[in-house]
């Protein structure tokens, strides 16, 4: 029993147990160098019978090695490595995609786990390649159903996962663990200075104990314990000792023919051994993490460059390239050009496997030993922007400040500024992005006019994301009338801008009708279609979207297909299959640890009317648009708050919402917005707005001439002026169109004018038909405004019977469409990224709240049809 831990002990056996009888889990051992999370490993090991247990552990070293620490863990595993597994680990070409590698993962384990319970433990795993992290961190979220533990143990990192914090021993327990080595008055002082952490409490009696007190951190102390027992040993010992720290693998081959090269005797390994720093086996393993560090950091410079040195010469170049670069790179050549192309080389591999933290370090490391001052800027640009695509926006920015920019050519000046724009747009609060971006595009308006149009768009697009009430994008688009002409979203947008709908709409719908412009931009071209209230255009972007994105598993291509898809279903009242494709961009997002697009479960909830759930999403993307500066998800929380609303009959809310999104202009949403701000300035006597309001909503909608928005501006004229023919024209133009929602509240806005007429009969007609409309859609607040209306004609509605799925979250309701269709439960695993195993978990909750018990009867539901 480890002194001490009982609590910590408990914690992993309940884990283990829970595991044992298919319940998975994770936990992460959080805390401080020598606090004691290897022994706990150590225990768990230990502990686990009947289990299959599999390691691995992170590097300092292989940090930056893509998959690294994924292919120790896989590897031991009897098993035919899945394809995707395959290219990650660079056994077969391709580019892998990280959550298919995570769902690789999955399923290898998931499979092991049929024999027998697994047990992974990864070690160091504050060290572990960013790659292996997020692949790991994918399995770990997604075995619940699966009799697997996963044990981490870290100094920081992971915070997304269930950790347990470890504190230093009391008093008593550290004395209990020196008890049988020193007396009492040393016990003491050594307690008081280990500060309850175990391996300080084991070493610091080996470095001393009646040192005067020593006010560096613990974690210097204790490698100062380990460098001491050094100095005892023979040169030819510590020049074993730090080959061994340098070499990452732990593969006793290949360190005792370096050692050989080195002149050192086999005999050199049983001193070493004795020091308990290392032991020789089947791997070589340091005692202690700190004592490798210790070790490494105890050699002088030229030791390590002889060390580094040597194993480069017997790394296989063919093999294992990357690894005889970079002890290349540390052998103290100088600059070195042959040195930094093979780095170079190494950080193409890399990339192509998906390891741009990788990739960042070889070309960093590159760019310092480049002899020529071109090549060393050329890398240096490439090291930055794979820092900047692997998340390290500090240390993009760090490598930029080391270019001196006036001494470049326009060129790379331009490639510079890209750079910059970047860095900038990706910082919380920093709305400089689009302003670099427009440095680049004027330096390359004279040498490169195609890539300068590139930068104007690039800044156009950044502009939009931070949103139009900042001023920024105006500025974008008068930068940009200065580019030479073309046919793209460019000279369109410019138009707009400056002669309004009518002129621009022609210039628009050509852009549109190009799919070679507008699928460089496919965002955009989303915002672009709605601006014009084209559905069919809009349509055939979601569609090439969704059809390239699983095509070539570019997550972010697919994420835009399914959020757009979403959006489009909603406004043509399929909500249904609006939330399907919610739950399934959620699981992508989840799958690649990124944040979920809010906005089309903002606007499906508020279009639902739910005021509970709306609220706290509004609440919650409001606090995030802000907190990162994303105007237009500012934009669009109040074009759905302002839906939610006016939905709800709380007009001067929704009337407050609607002002704002109008008023911040952005492409679209502006549009969007305006039918709510005519129906809430009318209900609230704001007759002037109203009226400014419909005029902006008609020079948008005649100009696009689509039956769908000249029915949603014949409705909200209708309300302005009181005369019957626009209501009528509405529900006639709506008809022909796919707009389902705004057909529905034609009938119910024209349902309460007749009302309100006294014409209760043809009041009666409309809003029955409103209220089927709207209950079969699923706006329950719309729904329930036609409902009250009816009952105050005279006549009752019928009540829309409770829809069975309401119980269910919308994965769950996902699972059971897809399921109802006759999908397995292994094809939808793999749709939504999980395992077959917690499909059908999911499905047992899914029967027990439709008070169901089988497949069959799913399919029999009226609802999933």
């Amino acid at each position: 029993m480890l002194v001490g831990r009982q609590d910590e002990v408990q914690r992993l056996a309940d884990l283990v147990g829970a595991a044992r009888r298919g319940n998975g889990g994770v936990l992460v051992l959080r805390g401080e160098p020598g606090i004691g999370k290897s022994a706990l490993l150590d225990h768990v090991r230990q502990a686990a019978s009947g289990f299959m247990v599999i390691e691995a552990s992170g590097s300092e070293f292989e940090s930056e090695l893509p998959f690294a620490a994924l292919h120790q863990l896989c590897v031991p595993i009897k098993a035919d490595l899945p394809d995707a597994l395959r290219v990650a680990f660079g056994l077969a070409t391709g580019t892998p995609q990280l959550f298919q590698v995570g769902l690789a993962t999955l399923g290898l384990l998931g499979q092991a786990a049929k024999d027998r319970p697994v047990l992974c433990l990864v070690d160091d795993a504050h060290w572990l390649d960013d790659a292996s992290a997020k692949a790991l961190t994918f399995l770990a979220r997604r075995i619940a159903s699966e009799p697997i533990a996963m044990v981490f143990a870290a100094r920081y990192g992971l915070e997304e996962l269930p950790s347990l914090v470890l504190d230093g021993l009391p008093d008593a327990d550290a004395r209990t663990l020196l008890r049988a080595t020193l007396d009492e008055q040393v016990r003491d002082r050594i307690v008081a200075e280990a500060r309850g952490n175990p391996l300080a409490l084991l070493e610091l009696p080996k470095a001393g104990g009646f040192a005067p007190p020593d006010t560096s951190t613990i974690t210097s102390r204790i490698e100062r314990s380990f460098q001491a027992r050094l100095d005892s040993l023979s040169d030819e010992v510590r020049l074993l000792l730090t080959l061994a720290s340098a070499d990452p693998t732990g593969d006793p081959n290949l360190l005792w023919t370096a050692a050989s090269r080195l002149g050192v005797e086999a005999a050199a390994g049983g001193a070493a051994e004795a020091s308990g720093l290392v032991e020789f086996g089947t791997r070589v393993r340091f005692c202690h993490p700190l004592a490798r560090s210790a070790v490494y950091r105890a050699a002088d410079a030229g030791l390590l460059h002889n060390v580094h040195r040597a194993l480069a010469d017997v790394t296989d170049a063919t093999t294992d390239p990357d690894r005889r670069a970079w002890h290349r790179s540390q052998s103290g050549t100088g600059p070195n050009e042959d040195v930094a192309t093979e780095l170079e080389d190494s950080a193409s591999r890399a990339r192509s496997r998906g390891g741009v933290a990788a990739a960042a370090a070889f070309l960093e490391r590159a760019a310092a030993l480049s002899a020529d001052n071109s090549k060393r800027v050329d890398r240096t640009l490439a090291a930055a922007q794979a820092k900047l695509d692997a998340g390290a926006t500090d240390a993009a920015a760090a490598l930029l400040t080391t270019v001196e920019l006036k001494t470049l050519d326009e060129r790379t000046q331009a490639k510079a500024d890209l750079l910059r724009g970047q860095v900038a747009f990706v910082r919380h609060g920093d709305s400089n992005g689009p302003t670099f971006m427009l440095h680049a595009a004027r330096r390359l308006a004279d040498i490169d006019p195609a890539w300068s149009r590139t930068c104007f768009l690039d800044a156009l697009e950044m502009a939009m994301v931070v949103g139009r009430g900042s001023g920024v994008m105006d500025m974008v688009l008068n930068a940009a009338r200065s580019a030479p002409p073309a046919t793209d979203f460019l000279d369109a947008l410019v138009l707009l801008n400056t002669s309004g709908h009518k002129a621009a709409v022609p210039a628009l719908r050509d852009v549109l009708a190009d799919s070679a412009a507008w699928t460089r931009r496919p965002a955009l071209a989303t915002m672009v279609a709605g601006e014009l209230w084209d559905i069919d255009a809009h349509t055939a972007i979601v569609d090439w979207l969704m059809k390239t994105g699983r095509q070539s598993g570019a997550p972010m291509v697919l994420r835009l297909g399914l959020a757009q898809g979403a959006l489009e279903a909603a406004l043509t009242g399929d909500l249904p299959k609006a939330v399907d494709a919610i739950a399934e961009e959620e699981a992508l997002a989840d799958a690649i640890g990124t944040p979920s697009m809010t906005y089309p479960r903002l606007f499906v909830t508020a279009l639902r009317g739910r005021r509970e759930e709306a609220t706290e999403l509004i609440e919650t993307a409001t606090t995030v648009a802000k907190a990162k500066g994303i105007g237009q998800l500012v934009a669009n929380v109040h074009w759905s708050a302002a839906v939610l609303h006016n939905g709800l009959g709380d007009y001067p809310a929704a009337l407050a919402m609607a002002r704002q999104a109008a008023a911040a202009g952005d492409l679209f949403l502006a549009g969007a917005a305006m039918p709510e701000l005519v129906e809430a300035a009318v209900r609230c006597g704001e007759n002037d707005l109203a009226a400014s309001a419909l005029e902006s909503l008609t020079e948008r909608t005649q100009a696009s001439g689509t039956p769908w928005g000249l029915g949603l501006t014949a409705y909200s004229r209708g309300m302005v002026t009181g005369d019957e023919d626009d209501y009528r024209a509405a529900i006639e133009l709506l008809a022909d169109s796919p707009g389902r929602t705004y057909q529905a509240r034609a009938h119910l806005l024209y349902g309460e004018w007749l009302r309100r007429q006294n014409r209760r009969l043809d009041a009666r007609t409309q809003l029955r038909t409103a209220h089927d409309l709207l209950s079969t859609i699923g706006m329950e607040a719309f729904a329930r405004r036609a409902f009250d209306e009816l009952r105050a004609t005279g006549a009752q509605a019928r009540s829309r019977a409770t829809n069975s799925l309401d119980e269910l979250t919308m994965q769950e309701t996902h699972i059971a469409r897809l399921v109802a269709t006759g999908a397995t439960s292994k094809e939808v695993a793999a749709r939504l990224f999980l395992s077959p195993r917690t499909i059908d978990a999911h499905l047992r909750n899914i029967f027990r709240k439709l008070g169901i018990t089988s497949r069959r009867q799913l399919r029999d539901l009226p609802d999933l049809r």
